[in-house]
């Protein structure tokens, strides 16, 4: 196995292990975390995982374990740009799904958590409605099953890449 392959495949180690680990947590956060702050806002929103009340940000959690799924994601991709293509839309859809994860939580997810978070913590002092903050966190939950979607279907891309046999020679470009 060529140097480039053996890297590729350290960057798909690296990637399928931290698009795992981002899966289970992103669910988990969904289910239960979310499940909790989004149960009955406005009330509900004093459970938000935000501010002095509580140990962990989970942005400490999910920043680093995704910004290890994006280098590795891409890793994987420019070190195994050679491999044949039906191996490479693997690669570069695990990539490309990583990279929409972050600019969608960037664009959608942010600016919810500062509103919820405000509202919870009663700086907008009744700027937001009780029916705006029940559609917000309603519309947080739905968006954050889309990008568990999206993290869901990177995962089986970086699986489906470490999964099938290395490519190495023209015979088996066409068995991938």
């Amino acid at each position: 196995m060529s140097w480039r392959m053996r890297l590729t495949r350290v960057f798909l180690w690296v990637s399928v292990l931290a698009w795992g680990i981002g899966v289970g947590a992103k669910l988990y956060d969904l289910r239960v975390v979310a499940g909790a702050w989004s149960a009955a806002p406005p009330e509900s929103l004093t459970l938000l995982p935000y501010g002095p009340r509580f140990p962990v940000d989970p942005g400490k959690f999910f920043i680093p374990t995704s910004l290890s799924t994006l280098v590795a994601a891409f890793g994987a991709l420019i070190s195994g740009w050679k491999t044949p293509l039906g191996y490479r839309v693997w690669l570069c859809l695990s990539a490309v799904l990583i990279l929409a994860v972050w600019v969608f939580t960037a664009v959608a997810f942010w600016p919810s958590n500062a509103a919820l978070y405000a509202a919870a913590s009663g700086a907008t002092s009744g700027a937001k409605g009780e029916a705006e903050l029940i559609r917000l966190a309603r519309q947080w939950v739905t968006y954050d099953w889309w990008r568990v979607a999206m993290m869901g279907a990177g995962f089986v891309s970086a699986v489906r890449a470490i999964s099938v046999p290395v490519p190495t020679s023209t015979a088996s470009r066409s068995s991938v």
